[in-house]
C-alpha cells in the first residue's frame, strides 16, 4: 500500500487500486486527523466494519471540508465512480428511486473515505432483496440532559426482553450520545412488520423501565431515553458498526460486549483508540450472521400489545398515512382542536 501527504496518492488494497486526493487535508481539526488517518482507520477495523455495510444499499453521507463543516446526503452513486463499486436501485416512499452504492470489500470503503463519508450509513436491506430486511435495529437515544449511565440501563433491558424471546442482540455505541442494538433477521418480513415489531419491542421496555425509557413518539411525551422503532421505516439509514461520527474527537460507532455494558464510556472510542483495542479483542460484533432469527416472538408480543389496545403509532411525517396509524397530531395539539388529524 502506497502511502505519502502529497496532493494525491494510491492505495493498492483487496486487489484494487483506489486514487485519494488531497489525502493531507484535516478532517479532525481538534484530534488531528486528517483524510488519509481516517482511511487508515477504516483500513486497520475493515472486517468489522463490513460486517456492517457489505452487499447493502447505501447513503453516501458526505463531510468535504471535514466533521466541523457542513455534510449532504447522496442517494444516487456519484458520476466517475470506480467500474467496481457496484450499485442497486431502490425506491422510496416518495415515490422516487435511485442507484444507491454497494460496498463489497475494503477498496469499498477506501473510496468512500476519499469522498469524505466519515460514518456509513447503511440500510437495513440486502442489495439481492429489497424488500425484506434482515435486520432489526434497536436505537436508544437520549433526550436532552439524559446521563448516559440511563442509557446503558435501558440497553440492560432491552437485553433481557431480546434473551427471554430467544433473540440475540449485538450492542454498540452510536458513536453520538446513544447505543445501538442489531438483531440480525431472516429476511422473510417486509418493512412494515419489521418496524411493527420494534414498536413492540420498545413498549415492552418502557413496560419494565417506565421511569427511564419511553416508546413514544411526540417529543412532549418522551422522557429518558426513546427507543426509536422508526428507525426500522423503510428508507432509513443508521451509522453502522465502526462509523466515524463527527464529533470534535472523532468518536466511533463501536460493537462492544454485554459483559462490557456497565463499564463502557462514549469518549472511550476514537479513531485514535479503537484500531488498538480492535487488535486486542477482535471484533464483537461478528457473530451477529452466524444466525438469522424469526421475527415471530416479536410478533406474537404484537398480538399481545393489540389484545391490551395497543395498536400502531405515528410514522415520521414523509410518509403515507398507514392503516391502523393513530391521527399523526402531537398531543397538545389533539387537546387545542380535537378535530386535527
Amino acid at each position: 500500500m502506497a502511502a505519502s501527504r502529497s496532493e494525491s496518492l494510491e492505495i493498492e488494497v483487496a486487489g484494487r487500486v483506489v486514487k485519494v486526493s488531497s489525502p493531507g487535508k484535516v478532517f479532525f481539526p481538534e484530534a488531528g486527523i486528517t483524510k488519509l488517518d481516517l482511511i487508515h482507520y477504516y483500513l486497520a477495523v475493515a472486517d468489522g466494519a463490513l460486517v456492517g455495510v457489505k452487499d447493502r444499499p447505501m447513503a453516501l453521507k458526505r463531510f468535504p471540508d471535514g466533521a466541523a463543516g457542513e455534510f449532504f446526503f447522496q442517494k444516487r452513486a456519484p458520476p466517475g465512480k470506480p467500474d467496481w463499486v457496484d450499485t442497486v436501485t431502490l425506491s422510496f416512499p416518495s415515490g422516487r428511486s435511485a442507484e444507491e452504492v454497494v460496498l463489497r470489500d475494503a477498496a469499498g470503503l477506501v473510496w468512500v473515505a476519499h469522498l469524505g463519508c466519515l460514518d456509513l450509513n447503511p440500510h437495513a436491506i440486502r442489495a439481492s432483496d429489497l424488500e425484506h430486511p434482515d435486520e432489526l435495529r434497536i436505537d436508544l437515544d437520549p433526550g436532552p440532559g439524559v446521563p448516559f449511565s440511563q442509557v446503558r440501563e435501558v440497553a440492560k433491558v432491552v437485553h433481557e426482553v431480546l434473551s427471554g424471546l430467544g433473540l440475540s442482540g449485538y450492542p454498540k455505541t452510536s458513536g453520538s450520545r446513544g447505543i445501538h442494538v442489531n438483531v440480525r433477521l431472516e429476511p422473510k418480513w417486509g418493512f412494515i412488520e419489521v418496524r411493527r415489531a420494534a414498536l413492540a419491542l420498545a413498549r415492552e421496555v418502557e413496560q419494565r423501565a417506565p421511569a427511564i425509557a419511553t416508546s413514544k413518539w411526540w417529543k412532549e411525551e418522551r422522557h429518558g431515553v426513546f427507543l426509536d422503532y422508526n428507525q426500522n421505516a423503510k428508507d432509513k439509514t443508521v451509522a453502522s458498526a465502526y462509523s466515524v461520527r463527527p464529533t470534535p474527537d472523532a468518536r466511533v460507532s463501536a460493537p462492544f460486549f454485554w459483559n462490557e455494558l456497565p463499564d463502557i464510556e462514549l469518549g472511550a472510542f476514537t479513531v485514535k483508540t479503537v484500531p488498538q483495542r480492535y487488535k486486542e479483542k477482535g471484533d464483537p460484533g461478528a457473530g451477529i450472521d452466524g444466525q438469522a432469527f424469526s421475527l415471530e416472538p416479536l410478533l406474537e408480543l404484537v398480538k399481545r400489545h393489540e389484545a391490551e389496545g395497543q395498536g400502531d403509532a405515528p410514522w415520521p411525517p414523509h410518509y403515507a398515512k398507514q392503516e391502523g396509524e393513530p391521527k399523526r397530531v402531537a398531543p397538545s395539539r389533539k387537546k387545542k382542536d380535537p378535530e386535527a388529524s
